[in-house]
């Protein structure tokens, strides 16, 4: 039971991040920052232990 009256108009200009499509070169480059950004910081730590 929906009396509410929505306009679902095209926002093409606004878009969420969620929403957005991501290529799988773009998985690939976040992956690599994580790996850097985790050997970076438990590869510092473990030398200097």
């Amino acid at each position: 039971m929906d009396d509410h009256d929505h306009d679902h108009g095209d926002d093409e200009g606004r878009v969420t991040a969620p929403m957005q499509e991501f290529s799988t070169g773009q998985v690939g480059i976040g992956f690599a920052v994580l790996v850097v950004g985790l050997v970076l910081t438990f590869g510092v730590a473990l030398t200097l232990a």
